[in-house]
């Protein structure tokens, strides 16, 4: 990859990169950091990276940093932990994009960033395969238990409200 290939891969990618990152981390500073460290980390290796593969490389590249920082501050959350603690909702709100938010959070993060992947960013499963290292039917998976989820969370909630 060239230096001007570089400096388009920033411009084109630079804020999907952010707001994958931001989603996920719900703390901007460190997906600024994350974000950095991932350009960075394309820079360093900008000869072994094709342009045409720089997308997929710097949302790979920036689901496993993020997950490197979620270790680092234990903040990485179990999947059976995280069913298990599914509560209700409690407080009424009228703003649906409010309570698809918090629901999302309840996910865990292997679910959370495949979903977001999906249906923020518009990417296919096979490249949400390659992004979190999975396989294609391990996707599927976690994505229809995502939605699952939602679902289930957003059925109980219409009977609170």
């Amino acid at each position: 990859m060239t230096r001007t290939e570089y400096n388009k891969t920033v411009d084109n990618h630079a804020d999907g990169l952010y707001r994958f990152i931001l989603k996920s981390m719900k703390d901007v500073d460190a997906a600024k950091d994350v974000v950095q460290d991932v350009f960075t980390k394309l820079w360093e290796k900008h000869e072994d990276v094709q342009f045409e593969k720089s997308k997929s490389y710097l949302f790979t590249a920036g689901y496993r940093t993020m997950i490197d920082y979620f270790r680092k501050n234990n903040r990485l959350t179990m999947m059976e932990d995280s069913h298990q603690d599914m509560q209700q909702h409690s407080e009424q709100y009228s703003d649906l994009k409010e309570i698809l938010n918090e629901a999302v959070e309840k996910l865990p993060e292997v679910q959370k960033s495949a979903i977001l992947l999906r249906d923020y960013e518009g990417y296919s499963y096979k490249e949400i395969g390659e992004i979190l290292d999975l396989q294609e039917t391990q996707v599927k998976v976690y994505i229809f238990r995502a939605r699952k989820f939602l679902q289930n969370y957003l059925k109980s909630i219409e009977t609170i409200i």
